[in-house]
């Protein structure tokens, strides 16, 4: 191997062991490990500081759109707009085990359409832990439905996975989910199949424990964090309170306005017509107006959450600099010779399909950041000596790994969970991952029926 290639793959390890023992923050390792391998392959500061400005050109019409689509989204769930929904739901389905594992399929996709895990998991798991716990159901599969509708509509857009695929592979996120549309759509039917198949063998289990009390008893026993999370969670506060004048017919003010307001920004970024950055601007500056009137009010929303949007702008732009200079110094290119050079010809076409098929068990081993920034580009690029397409590799890798991003360790979004839930990683990881992985062999088999790879 030559040493740009040995210096690009130091690089690339390096990243992905800091990340996946959580050593350093993404912010810090993408942009300064690069820059030190840079560096000692040669490269002048000149030359480095080049690099990073075109790996940031390409990356910067992602970064502003997550910013102001995660504040937009804020905004829209602060002032409750998905709470008459869920309520409603809850309603509907109680005192039947396979309608509420239908229900929760079904609303955690609606929900999570902000594509932040965490706030879907703020506004979900305190609403329905108290339910489960009403007739039995086991926590664990609550948040394993969870995990595989909030995977599935983590496709979006402006979710995690797919803007990290856009940034690394220069593709769009909207281009990238137009062809996604159709798996997405399918996999919310099979999601609440699969919960129903859950509840129905849920339901097999409550009866063999004796009935509903046994089943509380063994799934929320006394002092247990699960019994804990379902008799406090009533108490979670999912947004600011109103005033009594604030609200007309029980439902936050403007409230209609405010879905009229998302289905628009939805459909205009589904038809191209804006730039998305753009989009969640515009809706974010309606959003403001109408719902917190004045400066003050408004510069305290904003100040309230920016530092979510920040972040993750920050990590995209990070994200930006490493590629600008694996890229601009060759490293990539290097890679992916030497390594095409070490395969099987046949096997190159289909690396990106073979990386699919263990996402689920690669985001046990690795973060999403190390998934996409580090993992994806080199297949990428090794993939492209037998004429395979970003976007394939894109597609291919994000279906597969989709339904595995709430199981992972490394996510922050799930350790929330679990506290919510008052449940263990170990045994949540025993319990839904041979269903997720499952579940992602599913959905690649549709990717594959629609040409997407």
């Amino acid at each position: 191997m030559t040493m740009l290639t040995l210096i690009g793959l130091a690089i690339i390890v390096t990243i992905v062991v800091l990340l996946l023992f959580e050593k350093m923050i993404p912010i810090i390792a993408l942009s300064a490990i690069p820059f030190i391998g840079a560096l000692l392959a040669g490269f002048s500061v000149g030359e480095i500081s080049g690099f990073f400005e075109e790996g940031v050109t390409q990356v910067a019409g992602v970064a502003f759109m997550f910013m102001f689509a995660i504040l937009f989204f804020s905004l829209m769930r602060e002032r409750g707009l998905f709470e008459p929904l869920i309520n409603g739901l809850v309603r509907v389905t109680r005192g039947n085990v396979v309608a509420v594992a239908a229900m929760t399929a079904l609303v955690a996709a609606l929900v999570h359409l902000d594509g932040t895990g965490a706030a879907t998991f703020l506004i979900l798991i305190p609403a329905l832990i108290p339910l489960y716990r009403r007739l039995g159901m086991s926590p664990y599969l609550m948040l394993t439905i969870l995990a595989t509708s909030m995977g599935l509509l983590n496709m979006v857009p402006w979710g995690g996975p797919i803007g990290r695929a856009a940034a690394v592979t220069d593709v769009s996120p909207v281009e990238m989910w137009h062809a996604l549309i159709p798996v997405q759509l399918i996999g919310v039917v099979f999601s609440v199949i699969g919960a129903m198949l859950l509840g129905s063998r849920e339901r097999r289990r409550i009866r063999r424990l004796g009935g509903v009390e046994a089943a509380v008893a063994a799934h929320y026993p006394p002092g247990s964090n699960a019994d804990r999370a379902s008799a406090g969670s009533n108490a979670e506060q999912l947004r600011e309170e109103e005033s009594e004048e604030e609200r007309t017919a029980g439902l936050p003010r403007f409230y209609w306005i405010n879905a009229v307001l998302t289905l628009i920004t939805i459909a205009a970024l589904a038809s191209g017509v804006l730039a998305p950055a753009y989009v969640f601007m515009l809706a974010l500056g309606v959003g403001l107006l109408l719902n917190y009137p004045g400066i003050p009010k408004q510069s305290r929303f904003i100040a309230h959450h920016a530092p979510q949007a920040f972040n993750m702008g920050a990590i995209i732009a990070a994200a930006g600099a490493f590629l600008g200079v694996l890229e601009g110094s060759g490293m990539l290119e290097s890679i992916a010779l030497d390594v095409t050079q070490l395969l099987p010809h046949q096997a190159i076409g289909m690396l990106h399909v073979l990386v699919g098929v263990l996402g689920v068990p690669l985001e046990l081993l690795t973060s999403t950041d190390a998934y996409y920034f580090a993992l994806l580009p080199v297949i990428q690029q090794i993939t492209g000596g037998a004429a395979v397409g970003p976007l394939e590799v894109a597609h291919a890798m994000a279906i597969g790994s989709i339904v595995g991003t709430y199981i992972s360790p490394f996510s922050p979004a799930v350790w929330l969970a679990l506290g919510l839930a008052g449940i263990e990683m170990g045994r949540y990881i025993r319990y839904a991952f041979f269903y997720l992985w499952g579940f992602s062999l599913i959905m690649m088999l549709v990717g594959y029926l629609f040409g997407l790879y």
